[in-house]
Protein backbone atom coordinates (compact mmCIF):
# COMPACT_ATOMS: atom_id res chain seq x y z
CA UNK A 1 0.00 0.00 0.00
CA UNK A 2 1.15 3.99 -0.66
CA UNK A 3 1.61 6.24 1.80
CA UNK A 4 -0.78 8.13 3.29
CA UNK A 5 -1.73 10.77 0.52
CA UNK A 6 -4.40 13.29 2.62
CA UNK A 7 -6.88 13.09 5.39
CA UNK A 8 -10.28 14.46 4.92
CA UNK A 9 -12.04 15.77 8.04
CA UNK A 10 -15.57 16.33 8.75
CA UNK A 11 -16.12 19.37 10.66
CA UNK A 12 -19.37 19.50 12.63
CA UNK A 13 -18.80 16.54 15.59
CA UNK A 14 -15.49 15.32 14.64
CA UNK A 15 -13.57 18.79 14.27
CA UNK A 16 -15.59 20.77 16.19
CA UNK A 17 -18.45 19.92 18.83
CA UNK A 18 -20.93 22.42 17.17
CA UNK A 19 -23.84 19.78 17.37
CA UNK A 20 -25.38 21.24 20.42
CA UNK A 21 -25.18 25.13 18.74
CA UNK A 22 -26.89 23.85 15.77
CA UNK A 23 -29.53 21.58 18.04
CA UNK A 24 -30.05 24.48 20.23
CA UNK A 25 -30.51 26.82 16.77
CA UNK A 26 -33.00 23.94 15.64
CA UNK A 27 -34.99 24.76 19.50
CA UNK A 28 -35.07 28.58 18.58
CA UNK A 29 -36.32 28.36 14.93
CA UNK A 30 -38.95 25.94 15.57
CA UNK A 31 -40.47 27.46 18.88
CA UNK A 32 -40.25 30.84 17.31
CA UNK A 33 -43.00 29.49 15.28
CA UNK A 34 -44.90 28.12 17.91
CA UNK A 35 -43.79 24.88 17.85
CA UNK A 36 -41.87 21.98 19.36
CA UNK A 37 -38.93 20.39 18.20
CA UNK A 38 -37.08 17.13 19.81
CA UNK A 39 -33.85 15.48 20.04
CA UNK A 40 -35.17 12.63 18.29
CA UNK A 41 -35.75 14.96 15.38
CA UNK A 42 -32.86 17.02 15.70
CA UNK A 43 -31.21 13.20 15.64
CA UNK A 44 -32.26 12.71 11.86
CA UNK A 45 -30.52 15.82 11.08
CA UNK A 46 -26.99 14.91 12.34
CA UNK A 47 -24.67 14.95 9.04
CA UNK A 48 -26.97 16.16 6.62
CA UNK A 49 -27.30 18.31 3.80
CA UNK A 50 -28.36 22.02 5.30
CA UNK A 51 -30.83 21.99 2.93
CA UNK A 52 -31.91 18.52 3.60
CA UNK A 53 -32.15 19.56 7.34
CA UNK A 54 -34.45 22.67 6.76
CA UNK A 55 -36.61 20.39 4.73
CA UNK A 56 -37.38 17.83 7.70
CA UNK A 57 -37.81 21.08 10.19
CA UNK A 58 -40.66 22.67 7.79
CA UNK A 59 -41.91 19.33 7.46
CA UNK A 60 -42.58 18.63 11.39
CA UNK A 61 -42.92 21.81 12.50
CA UNK A 62 -45.62 25.15 11.94
CA UNK A 63 -42.06 27.09 10.25
CA UNK A 64 -43.53 28.81 7.25
CA UNK A 65 -40.26 29.92 5.24
CA UNK A 66 -38.73 28.38 2.63
CA UNK A 67 -35.69 26.17 3.04
CA UNK A 68 -32.84 28.70 2.06
CA UNK A 69 -34.18 30.90 4.48
CA UNK A 70 -34.33 28.41 7.43
CA UNK A 71 -30.70 27.46 6.54
CA UNK A 72 -29.33 31.01 6.78
CA UNK A 73 -31.18 31.36 10.21
CA UNK A 74 -29.85 28.39 11.36
CA UNK A 75 -26.41 28.74 9.96
CA UNK A 76 -26.19 32.79 11.67
CA UNK A 77 -26.75 31.23 15.10
CA UNK A 78 -24.06 28.91 14.89
CA UNK A 79 -21.70 31.42 13.48
CA UNK A 80 -22.58 33.73 16.02
CA UNK A 81 -21.88 30.87 19.10
CA UNK A 82 -18.34 30.18 16.81
CA UNK A 83 -17.22 33.73 16.87
CA UNK A 84 -17.70 33.57 21.11
CA UNK A 85 -16.23 30.31 21.54
CA UNK A 86 -14.75 27.09 19.33
CA UNK A 87 -15.61 24.02 20.60
CA UNK A 88 -12.47 21.64 19.43
CA UNK A 89 -13.22 18.11 19.66
CA UNK A 90 -10.47 16.16 21.71
CA UNK A 91 -7.61 15.75 20.13
CA UNK A 92 -7.99 17.41 16.83
CA UNK A 93 -5.79 20.34 16.88
CA UNK A 94 -2.64 17.97 17.91
CA UNK A 95 -3.40 15.36 15.43
CA UNK A 96 -4.33 18.63 12.55
CA UNK A 97 -0.28 19.95 13.59
CA UNK A 98 0.88 16.17 13.54
CA UNK A 99 0.06 15.81 10.11
CA UNK A 100 0.98 19.75 9.13
CA UNK A 101 4.42 18.81 10.70
CA UNK A 102 4.28 15.49 8.82
CA UNK A 103 3.77 17.53 5.37
CA UNK A 104 0.30 15.38 4.68
CA UNK A 105 -2.30 17.99 3.48
CA UNK A 106 -5.90 18.22 5.06
CA UNK A 107 -9.10 18.78 3.31
CA UNK A 108 -12.04 19.81 5.26
CA UNK A 109 -15.29 18.17 3.79
CA UNK A 110 -18.47 19.43 5.68
CA UNK A 111 -22.18 19.82 5.19
CA UNK A 112 -21.88 23.24 6.46
CA UNK A 113 -21.70 25.97 4.57
CA UNK A 114 -18.52 28.00 3.68
CA UNK A 115 -19.81 31.03 5.98
CA UNK A 116 -19.67 28.27 9.18
CA UNK A 117 -16.63 26.67 7.29
CA UNK A 118 -14.09 29.25 7.47
CA UNK A 119 -15.57 31.00 10.59
CA UNK A 120 -13.94 27.95 12.20
CA UNK A 121 -10.91 27.62 10.05
CA UNK A 122 -9.86 31.22 10.80
CA UNK A 123 -9.31 29.84 14.03
CA UNK A 124 -6.40 27.90 13.05
CA UNK A 125 -2.72 28.36 11.39
CA UNK A 126 -3.13 29.37 7.78
CA UNK A 127 -2.60 26.53 5.56
CA UNK A 128 -4.22 24.07 7.64
CA UNK A 129 -6.43 22.70 5.57
CA UNK A 130 -5.54 23.00 1.78
CA UNK A 131 -9.11 22.94 0.72
CA UNK A 132 -12.88 22.90 2.02
CA UNK A 133 -15.49 21.20 0.14
CA UNK A 134 -18.68 22.37 1.67
CA UNK A 135 -22.54 21.60 1.30
CA UNK A 136 -22.86 24.63 -1.19
CA UNK A 137 -20.67 23.90 -3.55
CA UNK A 138 -21.74 20.57 -4.04
CA UNK A 139 -24.76 18.71 -6.02
CA UNK A 140 -25.37 16.11 -3.34
CA UNK A 141 -24.63 16.33 -0.11
CA UNK A 142 -23.71 13.31 2.38
CA UNK A 143 -24.73 10.72 2.75
CA UNK A 144 -23.78 10.70 -1.43
CA UNK A 145 -20.03 9.84 -1.64
CA UNK A 146 -20.31 13.47 -4.37
CA UNK A 147 -18.29 15.25 -1.52
CA UNK A 148 -15.42 12.89 -0.82
CA UNK A 149 -15.07 12.61 -4.28
CA UNK A 150 -14.58 16.43 -5.20
CA UNK A 151 -12.05 16.56 -2.25
CA UNK A 152 -10.00 13.70 -3.69
CA UNK A 153 -10.30 15.73 -7.50
CA UNK A 154 -8.76 18.54 -6.05
CA UNK A 155 -5.74 16.99 -4.70
CA UNK A 156 -5.54 14.99 -7.56
CA UNK A 157 -5.54 11.67 -5.33
CA UNK A 158 -7.19 8.71 -5.29
CA UNK A 159 -9.88 7.87 -2.62
CA UNK A 160 -8.26 5.07 -1.32
CA UNK A 161 -4.74 7.22 -0.83
CA UNK A 162 -6.84 9.26 1.84
CA UNK A 163 -8.54 8.62 5.18
CA UNK A 164 -11.78 10.07 6.14
CA UNK A 165 -12.43 11.42 9.95
CA UNK A 166 -16.21 11.19 10.35
CA UNK A 167 -18.62 11.13 13.63
CA UNK A 168 -22.02 10.09 12.33
CA UNK A 169 -23.63 7.33 10.38
CA UNK A 170 -24.63 9.91 7.63
CA UNK A 171 -20.82 11.00 7.23
CA UNK A 172 -19.56 7.40 7.12
CA UNK A 173 -21.52 6.07 4.40
CA UNK A 174 -20.65 9.01 2.32
CA UNK A 175 -16.69 8.38 2.57
CA UNK A 176 -17.23 4.41 2.75
CA UNK A 177 -19.15 4.82 -0.53
CA UNK A 178 -16.47 7.17 -2.17
CA UNK A 179 -14.25 4.44 -1.68
CA UNK A 180 -12.35 6.31 0.97
CA UNK A 181 -10.69 3.72 4.16
CA UNK A 182 -12.84 6.00 7.51
CA UNK A 183 -12.10 6.24 10.83
CA UNK A 184 -15.51 6.45 12.81
CA UNK A 185 -15.03 8.55 16.07
CA UNK A 186 -18.85 8.32 17.32
CA UNK A 187 -20.44 11.40 19.25
CA UNK A 188 -23.92 12.48 19.18
CA UNK A 189 -24.93 9.15 17.60
CA UNK A 190 -24.19 5.85 17.70
CA UNK A 191 -22.11 4.83 13.99
CA UNK A 192 -23.32 1.40 12.92
CA UNK A 193 -19.74 -0.64 12.27
CA UNK A 194 -19.29 -1.01 8.60
CA UNK A 195 -16.47 -2.59 5.98
CA UNK A 196 -14.13 -0.13 5.02
CA UNK A 197 -13.99 1.33 8.30
CA UNK A 198 -13.14 1.56 11.88
CA UNK A 199 -13.82 2.93 15.08
CA UNK A 200 -12.19 4.71 17.62
CA UNK A 201 -13.79 6.35 20.78
CA UNK A 202 -11.23 10.10 20.08
CA UNK A 203 -8.54 11.52 18.66
CA UNK A 204 -7.21 12.43 21.79
CA UNK A 205 -3.27 11.03 21.42
CA UNK A 206 -3.25 9.97 18.23
CA UNK A 207 -0.20 11.25 15.72
CA UNK A 208 0.32 10.97 12.07
CA UNK A 209 1.50 7.60 12.47
CA UNK A 210 -1.55 6.83 14.53
CA UNK A 211 -3.73 7.74 12.22
CA UNK A 212 -1.58 6.11 8.93
CA UNK A 213 -2.70 2.56 11.22
CA UNK A 214 -5.99 3.27 11.41
CA UNK A 215 -6.06 3.82 7.67
CA UNK A 216 -4.68 1.08 6.82
CA UNK A 217 -6.69 -0.82 8.99
CA UNK A 218 -10.02 0.20 7.70
CA UNK A 219 -8.65 -0.06 4.16
CA UNK A 220 -8.38 -3.24 4.75
CA UNK A 221 -11.66 -4.13 6.02
CA UNK A 222 -12.95 -3.10 2.53
CA UNK A 223 -14.80 -5.55 0.68
CA UNK A 224 -12.56 -4.46 -1.98
CA UNK A 225 -9.03 -5.25 -0.56
CA UNK A 226 -7.41 -7.87 -2.36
Amino acid sequence: MRDLAAVLWDMDGTLVDTEPYWIQGEHEVVESFGGTWTDELSHQLVGQDLRVSAGIMRANSPITWDVERIVDELLGKVIRRVDEHVPWRPGARELLASLRASGIPCVLVTMSWTSLATAVVDNLPEGTFTHLVTGDVVAHGKPHPEPYLAACRLLGVQPAQCVALEDSPTGVRSAVDAGVPTVAIPHILPVPTRAGSVQVDTLAGIDTAGLTGLWRAAAQSSPTTT
